[in-house]
Protein backbone atom coordinates (compact mmCIF):
# COMPACT_ATOMS: atom_id res chain seq x y z
CA UNK A 1 0.00 0.00 0.00
CA UNK A 2 1.25 3.72 -1.07
CA UNK A 3 0.88 5.70 1.46
CA UNK A 4 2.13 9.61 2.05
CA UNK A 5 3.57 10.47 5.23
CA UNK A 6 2.80 14.46 6.57
CA UNK A 7 5.04 15.57 8.76
CA UNK A 8 3.56 19.55 10.27
CA UNK A 9 4.60 21.97 12.93
CA UNK A 10 1.68 21.56 15.80
CA UNK A 11 0.58 24.61 17.94
CA UNK A 12 1.60 23.01 20.79
CA UNK A 13 -1.97 23.08 22.19
CA UNK A 14 -1.05 20.75 25.09
CA UNK A 15 -5.05 20.63 26.68
CA UNK A 16 -6.07 19.97 22.99
CA UNK A 17 -3.85 17.03 22.49
CA UNK A 18 -4.82 15.41 26.28
CA UNK A 19 -8.49 15.94 25.35
CA UNK A 20 -8.91 17.98 28.24
CA UNK A 21 -11.18 19.22 26.22
CA UNK A 22 -13.27 17.91 22.49
CA UNK A 23 -12.99 20.17 19.46
CA UNK A 24 -15.86 19.93 16.13
CA UNK A 25 -13.36 17.87 14.85
CA UNK A 26 -13.10 14.82 17.32
CA UNK A 27 -15.55 12.09 18.32
CA UNK A 28 -15.82 11.76 21.60
CA UNK A 29 -17.00 8.21 21.51
CA UNK A 30 -13.61 6.87 19.65
CA UNK A 31 -11.45 9.15 22.02
CA UNK A 32 -10.65 5.68 24.48
CA UNK A 33 -8.93 4.67 21.17
CA UNK A 34 -6.11 6.99 21.21
CA UNK A 35 -3.23 6.39 23.02
CA UNK A 36 -2.02 9.11 25.75
CA UNK A 37 1.82 8.26 26.14
CA UNK A 38 2.91 11.49 28.88
CA UNK A 39 1.37 14.58 29.89
CA UNK A 40 3.67 16.06 32.04
CA UNK A 41 3.49 19.92 33.52
CA UNK A 42 6.05 21.91 31.76
CA UNK A 43 7.23 23.51 34.41
CA UNK A 44 8.30 20.52 36.29
CA UNK A 45 10.02 19.22 32.93
CA UNK A 46 11.80 22.68 33.40
CA UNK A 47 13.15 22.56 37.23
CA UNK A 48 14.10 18.80 36.32
CA UNK A 49 16.09 19.68 33.65
CA UNK A 50 17.44 23.18 34.19
CA UNK A 51 17.25 24.31 38.02
CA UNK A 52 20.93 22.66 38.85
CA UNK A 53 22.48 24.78 36.21
CA UNK A 54 20.58 27.88 36.86
CA UNK A 55 21.75 27.29 40.49
CA UNK A 56 25.31 27.23 39.07
CA UNK A 57 25.04 30.20 36.89
CA UNK A 58 23.31 32.50 39.50
CA UNK A 59 26.47 31.75 42.07
CA UNK A 60 28.68 33.37 39.60
CA UNK A 61 27.29 36.26 38.83
CA UNK A 62 28.29 39.23 41.06
CA UNK A 63 25.54 41.48 39.99
CA UNK A 64 22.18 40.29 41.29
CA UNK A 65 20.23 42.07 37.72
CA UNK A 66 21.99 39.24 35.87
CA UNK A 67 20.13 36.38 37.98
CA UNK A 68 17.71 34.27 36.85
CA UNK A 69 14.77 33.69 38.97
CA UNK A 70 12.72 31.67 36.94
CA UNK A 71 14.23 29.80 33.80
CA UNK A 72 10.69 29.27 32.19
CA UNK A 73 9.78 32.64 32.35
CA UNK A 74 12.16 34.35 30.65
CA UNK A 75 12.36 31.91 28.07
CA UNK A 76 8.75 32.22 27.47
CA UNK A 77 8.60 35.75 27.39
CA UNK A 78 11.85 36.22 25.35
CA UNK A 79 12.54 36.18 22.03
CA UNK A 80 15.49 33.90 21.01
CA UNK A 81 13.98 30.67 22.48
CA UNK A 82 10.43 28.78 22.16
CA UNK A 83 9.96 27.00 25.62
CA UNK A 84 8.94 23.45 23.67
CA UNK A 85 8.02 22.48 20.12
CA UNK A 86 5.15 20.08 19.08
CA UNK A 87 5.63 17.79 15.87
CA UNK A 88 2.89 15.95 14.04
CA UNK A 89 3.16 13.00 12.39
CA UNK A 90 0.16 11.32 9.91
CA UNK A 91 0.14 8.21 7.91
CA UNK A 92 -1.99 8.39 4.73
CA UNK A 93 -5.00 10.86 4.40
CA UNK A 94 -8.71 10.65 5.30
CA UNK A 95 -9.26 9.22 1.80
CA UNK A 96 -7.14 6.10 2.10
CA UNK A 97 -6.48 5.84 5.57
CA UNK A 98 -9.62 6.96 7.58
CA UNK A 99 -9.39 6.24 11.28
CA UNK A 100 -12.36 3.85 11.68
CA UNK A 101 -10.69 1.46 8.94
CA UNK A 102 -8.67 -1.98 8.95
CA UNK A 103 -5.96 0.50 7.32
CA UNK A 104 -6.17 2.93 10.10
CA UNK A 105 -5.65 0.19 12.62
CA UNK A 106 -2.87 -0.56 10.92
CA UNK A 107 -1.30 2.52 10.81
CA UNK A 108 -2.66 3.58 14.51
CA UNK A 109 0.32 -0.05 14.85
CA UNK A 110 3.14 1.95 12.73
CA UNK A 111 2.78 5.41 14.54
CA UNK A 112 2.86 3.50 17.67
CA UNK A 113 5.91 1.55 17.46
CA UNK A 114 7.46 4.69 15.77
CA UNK A 115 6.99 6.42 19.18
CA UNK A 116 8.68 3.82 21.21
CA UNK A 117 11.88 4.44 19.91
CA UNK A 118 11.74 8.11 19.64
CA UNK A 119 13.65 9.22 23.15
CA UNK A 120 16.19 6.76 22.49
CA UNK A 121 16.82 8.61 19.10
CA UNK A 122 16.73 11.77 20.24
CA UNK A 123 18.55 12.30 23.91
CA UNK A 124 18.87 16.01 23.70
CA UNK A 125 14.60 16.17 23.07
CA UNK A 126 12.55 15.65 26.60
CA UNK A 127 8.75 14.61 25.82
CA UNK A 128 6.82 15.58 28.44
CA UNK A 129 3.76 15.62 26.22
CA UNK A 130 2.75 12.88 23.36
CA UNK A 131 -0.80 11.65 21.95
CA UNK A 132 -1.76 9.39 19.15
CA UNK A 133 -5.33 10.29 18.27
CA UNK A 134 -7.62 8.14 16.66
CA UNK A 135 -11.13 10.24 17.24
CA UNK A 136 -10.33 12.41 14.27
CA UNK A 137 -10.35 11.62 10.56
CA UNK A 138 -6.97 10.54 10.11
CA UNK A 139 -4.52 8.31 12.74
CA UNK A 140 -1.79 10.99 13.81
CA UNK A 141 0.74 11.45 16.52
CA UNK A 142 1.60 14.86 18.49
CA UNK A 143 4.79 14.56 19.89
CA UNK A 144 5.87 18.19 22.45
CA UNK A 145 9.54 18.09 23.57
CA UNK A 146 12.02 20.45 24.97
CA UNK A 147 15.44 21.22 23.24
CA UNK A 148 18.20 20.94 25.48
CA UNK A 149 22.23 21.32 25.44
CA UNK A 150 24.85 20.55 28.03
CA UNK A 151 28.28 22.27 28.55
CA UNK A 152 27.37 25.55 26.84
CA UNK A 153 30.19 28.02 27.33
CA UNK A 154 27.58 31.20 27.79
CA UNK A 155 24.43 31.36 29.70
CA UNK A 156 23.25 28.33 31.97
CA UNK A 157 25.36 25.27 30.96
CA UNK A 158 22.52 23.39 30.60
CA UNK A 159 20.20 25.27 28.49
CA UNK A 160 17.17 25.74 25.76
CA UNK A 161 18.18 25.65 22.17
CA UNK A 162 16.71 23.55 19.68
CA UNK A 163 19.46 24.13 17.13
CA UNK A 164 21.88 23.26 18.79
CA UNK A 165 20.48 20.39 20.45
CA UNK A 166 19.49 19.25 16.61
CA UNK A 167 23.36 19.70 15.92
CA UNK A 168 23.95 17.39 19.21
CA UNK A 169 22.37 15.12 17.69
CA UNK A 170 24.24 15.26 14.12
CA UNK A 171 21.87 17.35 12.21
CA UNK A 172 23.89 20.63 11.36
CA UNK A 173 22.35 22.12 8.62
CA UNK A 174 24.63 24.81 6.38
CA UNK A 175 22.54 25.66 3.34
CA UNK A 176 19.71 27.38 2.33
CA UNK A 177 17.10 25.00 2.59
CA UNK A 178 18.65 21.88 4.38
CA UNK A 179 18.24 23.68 7.95
CA UNK A 180 18.53 21.86 11.06
CA UNK A 181 15.00 21.21 11.51
CA UNK A 182 14.62 19.93 8.03
CA UNK A 183 17.38 17.32 8.08
CA UNK A 184 15.99 16.09 11.55
CA UNK A 185 12.23 15.81 10.25
CA UNK A 186 13.41 14.13 6.58
CA UNK A 187 15.07 11.49 9.60
CA UNK A 188 12.13 10.59 11.23
CA UNK A 189 9.93 9.76 8.36
CA UNK A 190 12.47 7.78 7.40
CA UNK A 191 12.24 5.72 10.82
CA UNK A 192 8.28 6.34 10.38
CA UNK A 193 8.62 4.65 6.85
CA UNK A 194 11.13 1.66 7.56
CA UNK A 195 8.68 1.02 10.71
CA UNK A 196 5.62 1.46 7.97
CA UNK A 197 6.88 -1.57 5.54
CA UNK A 198 6.49 -4.53 8.95
CA UNK A 199 2.93 -3.41 8.27
CA UNK A 200 2.33 -3.36 4.65
CA UNK A 201 2.58 0.09 3.60
CA UNK A 202 5.36 2.04 1.46
CA UNK A 203 6.30 5.46 1.75
CA UNK A 204 4.48 7.39 -1.35
CA UNK A 205 6.91 10.59 -1.43
CA UNK A 206 4.84 14.32 -1.90
CA UNK A 207 6.74 16.67 -3.72
CA UNK A 208 6.62 15.43 -6.87
CA UNK A 209 3.65 17.21 -8.34
CA UNK A 210 5.52 20.57 -7.84
CA UNK A 211 6.73 20.51 -12.09
CA UNK A 212 3.12 20.83 -12.96
CA UNK A 213 2.82 24.08 -10.83
CA UNK A 214 2.69 27.15 -13.03
CA UNK A 215 6.04 28.98 -13.15
CA UNK A 216 4.49 32.05 -11.42
CA UNK A 217 3.09 29.73 -8.16
CA UNK A 218 6.44 27.73 -8.10
CA UNK A 219 8.29 30.96 -7.77
CA UNK A 220 6.06 32.27 -5.44
CA UNK A 221 6.57 29.11 -3.20
CA UNK A 222 10.63 29.18 -3.40
CA UNK A 223 10.16 33.06 -2.33
CA UNK A 224 8.75 32.18 0.56
CA UNK A 225 11.17 29.49 1.30
CA UNK A 226 13.77 32.02 1.06
CA UNK A 227 11.68 34.73 3.15
CA UNK A 228 11.57 31.91 5.85
CA UNK A 229 14.83 31.24 5.89
CA UNK A 230 16.22 35.08 6.32
CA UNK A 231 13.89 35.46 9.36
CA UNK A 232 15.61 32.95 10.63
CA UNK A 233 18.46 34.15 10.03
CA UNK A 234 17.76 37.42 11.28
CA UNK A 235 16.76 36.04 14.77
CA UNK A 236 19.88 33.77 14.82
CA UNK A 237 21.86 37.12 14.05
CA UNK A 238 20.00 38.91 17.07
CA UNK A 239 20.69 36.05 19.82
CA UNK A 240 24.44 36.29 18.87
CA UNK A 241 24.07 40.27 19.77
CA UNK A 242 22.24 39.55 23.49
CA UNK A 243 24.78 36.67 24.14
CA UNK A 244 28.42 39.21 22.67
CA UNK A 245 26.17 42.18 24.51
CA UNK A 246 25.48 40.11 28.01
CA UNK A 247 29.29 39.31 27.85
CA UNK A 248 30.82 42.86 27.04
CA UNK A 249 28.26 43.58 30.49
CA UNK A 250 30.17 40.94 32.76
CA UNK A 251 33.62 42.32 31.04
CA UNK A 252 32.87 45.96 31.94
CA UNK A 253 31.77 44.72 35.52
CA UNK A 254 34.76 42.93 35.68
CA UNK A 255 36.74 46.04 34.77
CA UNK A 256 34.99 47.79 37.78
CA UNK A 257 36.23 45.17 39.91
CA UNK A 258 39.61 45.42 39.44
CA UNK A 259 39.97 49.27 39.40
CA UNK A 260 38.71 49.24 42.85
CA UNK A 261 41.15 46.79 43.75
CA UNK A 262 43.74 49.06 42.45
CA UNK A 263 42.31 52.43 43.70
CA UNK A 264 42.50 50.27 47.72
CA UNK A 265 45.80 49.45 46.61
CA UNK A 266 46.77 52.96 46.48
CA UNK A 267 45.38 53.84 49.37
CA UNK A 268 48.16 51.82 51.26
CA UNK A 269 50.86 53.78 49.70
CA UNK A 270 52.66 56.53 51.83
CA UNK A 271 51.52 59.97 51.08
CA UNK A 272 54.20 62.02 50.37
CA UNK A 273 52.69 65.24 49.75
CA UNK A 274 52.05 65.62 53.58
CA UNK A 275 55.50 64.80 54.48
CA UNK A 276 56.74 67.23 52.93
CA UNK A 277 54.62 69.62 54.57
CA UNK A 278 56.41 68.75 57.85
CA UNK A 279 58.90 71.77 58.45
CA UNK A 280 61.53 71.12 61.82
CA UNK A 281 63.10 73.60 63.40
CA UNK A 282 66.60 73.46 65.01
CA UNK A 283 67.58 75.75 68.18
CA UNK A 284 70.06 78.04 67.85
CA UNK A 285 71.30 77.49 71.96
CA UNK A 286 71.24 73.40 72.04
CA UNK A 287 71.26 72.91 68.20
CA UNK A 288 67.96 70.05 68.72
CA UNK A 289 65.43 70.21 66.19
CA UNK A 290 61.56 70.91 67.26
CA UNK A 291 58.01 70.68 65.66
CA UNK A 292 54.72 71.02 66.29
CA UNK A 293 52.68 67.55 67.63
CA UNK A 294 50.59 67.46 64.56
CA UNK A 295 53.90 67.16 62.34
CA UNK A 296 55.39 64.68 64.41
CA UNK A 297 51.75 62.72 64.69
CA UNK A 298 52.18 62.86 60.63
CA UNK A 299 55.72 61.49 60.42
CA UNK A 300 55.22 58.92 62.98
CA UNK A 301 52.05 58.00 61.16
CA UNK A 302 54.36 57.90 57.83
CA UNK A 303 57.29 55.70 59.18
CA UNK A 304 54.74 53.21 59.94
CA UNK A 305 53.03 52.96 57.10
CA UNK A 306 56.00 53.13 55.25
CA UNK A 307 57.33 50.30 57.14
CA UNK A 308 54.62 48.16 56.49
CA UNK A 309 54.36 49.00 52.59
CA UNK A 310 58.35 48.05 52.58
CA UNK A 311 57.03 44.53 53.84
CA UNK A 312 54.04 44.17 51.44
CA UNK A 313 56.30 46.21 48.74
CA UNK A 314 56.93 43.08 46.49
CA UNK A 315 53.50 41.13 46.77
CA UNK A 316 51.31 44.69 46.04
CA UNK A 317 53.52 45.65 43.20
CA UNK A 318 53.21 42.07 41.98
CA UNK A 319 49.38 42.64 42.57
CA UNK A 320 49.04 45.73 40.93
CA UNK A 321 51.07 44.33 37.70
CA UNK A 322 48.49 41.86 37.44
CA UNK A 323 45.59 43.63 37.90
CA UNK A 324 46.56 46.32 35.55
CA UNK A 325 47.43 43.70 32.69
CA UNK A 326 43.79 41.80 33.24
CA UNK A 327 42.34 45.83 32.85
CA UNK A 328 44.69 45.71 29.57
CA UNK A 329 42.96 42.23 28.75
CA UNK A 330 39.08 42.83 29.27
CA UNK A 331 39.22 45.89 27.74
CA UNK A 332 40.61 44.17 24.32
CA UNK A 333 38.07 42.19 24.72
CA UNK A 334 35.48 44.72 24.63
CA UNK A 335 36.52 46.48 22.01
CA UNK A 336 36.56 42.98 20.03
CA UNK A 337 33.12 42.51 21.22
CA UNK A 338 31.87 45.74 20.37
CA UNK A 339 33.80 45.13 17.00
CA UNK A 340 31.59 41.91 16.62
CA UNK A 341 28.71 43.14 17.40
CA UNK A 342 28.67 46.10 15.03
CA UNK A 343 29.75 43.57 12.02
CA UNK A 344 26.33 41.65 13.29
CA UNK A 345 24.40 44.75 13.36
CA UNK A 346 25.23 45.67 9.93
CA UNK A 347 24.79 41.88 8.66
CA UNK A 348 21.22 42.07 10.23
CA UNK A 349 20.30 45.10 8.25
CA UNK A 350 21.59 43.55 5.48
CA UNK A 351 19.07 40.42 5.92
CA UNK A 352 16.17 42.87 6.84
CA UNK A 353 17.10 44.82 3.29
CA UNK A 354 16.75 41.57 1.28
CA UNK A 355 13.46 40.64 3.13
CA UNK A 356 12.32 44.01 2.15
CA UNK A 357 13.55 42.80 -1.43
CA UNK A 358 11.65 39.65 -0.79
CA UNK A 359 8.41 41.52 -0.47
CA UNK A 360 8.45 43.92 -3.31
CA UNK A 361 9.47 40.61 -5.61
CA UNK A 362 6.48 39.44 -4.05
CA UNK A 363 4.05 42.29 -4.64
CA UNK A 364 5.25 42.79 -8.55
CA UNK A 365 4.44 39.03 -9.59
CA UNK A 366 1.18 39.65 -7.67
CA UNK A 367 0.83 42.82 -10.02
CA UNK A 368 1.75 40.64 -12.69
CA UNK A 369 -0.68 37.39 -12.28
CA UNK A 370 -3.11 40.41 -11.48
CA UNK A 371 -2.16 42.17 -15.43
CA UNK A 372 -1.90 38.50 -16.75
CA UNK A 373 -5.34 37.74 -15.61
CA UNK A 374 -6.89 40.66 -16.70
CA UNK A 375 -5.33 41.02 -20.25
CA UNK A 376 -6.92 37.51 -20.72
CA UNK A 377 -10.41 38.23 -19.63
CA UNK A 378 -9.87 41.44 -22.26
CA UNK A 379 -9.65 38.93 -24.57
CA UNK A 380 -12.05 36.69 -23.78
CA UNK A 381 -14.34 39.56 -23.21
CA UNK A 382 -13.41 41.00 -26.65
CA UNK A 383 -13.79 37.18 -28.67
CA UNK A 384 -17.50 37.53 -27.24
CA UNK A 385 -17.96 40.49 -28.05
CA UNK A 386 -16.51 39.84 -32.12
CA UNK A 387 -19.12 36.95 -31.69
CA UNK A 388 -22.46 38.92 -30.70
CA UNK A 389 -21.09 41.62 -33.37
CA UNK A 390 -21.34 38.31 -35.91
CA UNK A 391 -24.73 37.24 -35.12
CA UNK A 392 -25.98 40.76 -35.27
CA UNK A 393 -26.56 41.11 -31.48
CA UNK A 394 -26.37 44.78 -29.71
CA UNK A 395 -24.19 44.80 -26.78
CA UNK A 396 -23.58 47.25 -24.67
CA UNK A 397 -25.94 49.07 -22.06
CA UNK A 398 -27.14 51.76 -24.04
CA UNK A 399 -28.01 49.43 -27.46
CA UNK A 400 -30.23 47.40 -25.33
CA UNK A 401 -32.14 50.48 -22.88
CA UNK A 402 -32.75 51.54 -26.97
CA UNK A 403 -34.00 48.45 -28.41
CA UNK A 404 -36.39 47.60 -25.25
CA UNK A 405 -38.26 50.99 -25.40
Amino acid sequence: MMRTISAMVGKGSVSHNSRQFNAKNTDPERTPLNINYCNEDIREVYHRLFDDALERFNAKQTRSDRRIDDYYEKIRRGKQEKPFHELILQIGNCDDTGATTDVGAKAKAALDEYYRGFAERNPNLCVFSAHLHMDEATPHIHIDFVPFITGSKRGLDTRVSLKQALAAQGFKGGTRRETEWSQWVQSEKEHLAMVMERYGFEWEHKGTHEKHLSVLDYEKKVRSEEVAELDAKVTEKKSEIAALDQQAEQAQAEVKEIEAVLATVEKQQVKIAEIEKVQPKRSALTGKVSMTEAEYDTLQTAAKKYVTYKRKDIGLQKQVDQLTEQLVQKDSFIDKLKGIIAGLRNKIAELEQKLSSRDSIREQMERGKLKSENDSLRKENQKLRDVLAAHGIPFGRKQVDRDSR
